[in-house]
């Protein structure tokens, strides 16, 4: 096995975890549900703080997995141009 061969290994390996990883943080990010407000509720400063810190977790959370996703698309651009390169 040549370091070309290797390299590209460790390049589908890392792949693998950063689309496992973007997958993981959007159904992480899916799975928090707000609870629904009758129209005929009254809100109080501890359900807006509740619904704001809500959507601000699903933001970050949303905002890692397509952090990861560019990573795993990163690094796949690199495996292809690598291999090119190796001429393998």
């Amino acid at each position: 096995m040549t370091f070309a061969d290797i390299v590209v290994r460790i390049l589908d390996f890392l792949i693998i975890g950063f689309a496992l990883a973007s997958g993981w943080l959007w159904l992480a990010a899916s799975r928090r549900r707000l609870r629904r407000v009758s129209k005929h509720e009254t809100l109080d400063a501890a359900d807006y703080n509740r619904i704001i810190t809500a959507l601000n977790r699903t933001q970050i959370l949303n905002a890692r997995a397509a952090l990861a996703t560019a990573m795993a698309a990163f690094i796949a651009a690199l495996r292809i141009i690598f291999y090119g390169i190796s001429g393998n």
